[in-house]
């Protein structure tokens, strides 16, 4: 039997999580979709660090992916990561609370990116992401503290709001 590595292992524990006690129904739209993009970002570069690059999950991996990008381009969606630098400036606290992932992405001054769909924490840097990093996103993105702030309701949504009506056309 094949040794599972330690790609896989942090797949399980991303496929672990839930937000059954949550209503997601009830999250910002916005904040949603870049939630919901950030988790199929840390899939997609686990799966293809975990398994073959054009096995059947990665295949239907990099066609959800595809599709996303237009999706990003929708409505107030297209805000967010300027919302992300704007954050930084005015309210540096709240982008401290933010996960690394999306302060990592979404701040112009780090060099974090996504390329061809899977996270790069910096472009020069030729060997694989570690593992340890993509389980901490995953911790940092189903903090309780923090899926709080994924809902209508929360500071962080109207903060997006609030960023997002004065650049409404």
């Amino acid at each position: 039997m094949l040794e599972t590595n330690e790609y896989a292992r942090v797949m399980q524990k991303l496929y672990g999580k839930s937000l059954m006690l949550e209503s997601p129904s009830e999250f910002h739209p916005v904040l949603h979709f870049y939630f919901t993009d950030a988790l199929a970002h840390i899939d997609f570069t686990l799966g293809i660090l975990a398994y073959n690059y054009m096995s059947p999950r990665n295949v239907m991996s990099m066609e959800y992916m595809r599709w996303r990008l237009d999706e990003e381009k929708v409505g107030e969606r297209a805000y967010f990561p300027d919302f992300i630098n704007w954050l930084k400036e005015e309210h540096p606290e709240k982008f401290g609370e933010l996960p690394m992932l999306w302060s990592g992405v979404y701040d112009r001054a780090d060099p974090a990116q996504y390329r061809s769909f899977r996270i790069v924490l910096n472009p020069d840097d030729k060997k694989a992401l570690p593992a340890d990093y993509l389980s901490a996103f995953i911790d940092e993105f189903f903090d309780p503290k923090f899926v709080k702030q994924l809902y209508k309701t929360s500071s962080l949504a109207r903060l997006f709001d609030e960023f997002a009506a004065k650049r409404a056309p």
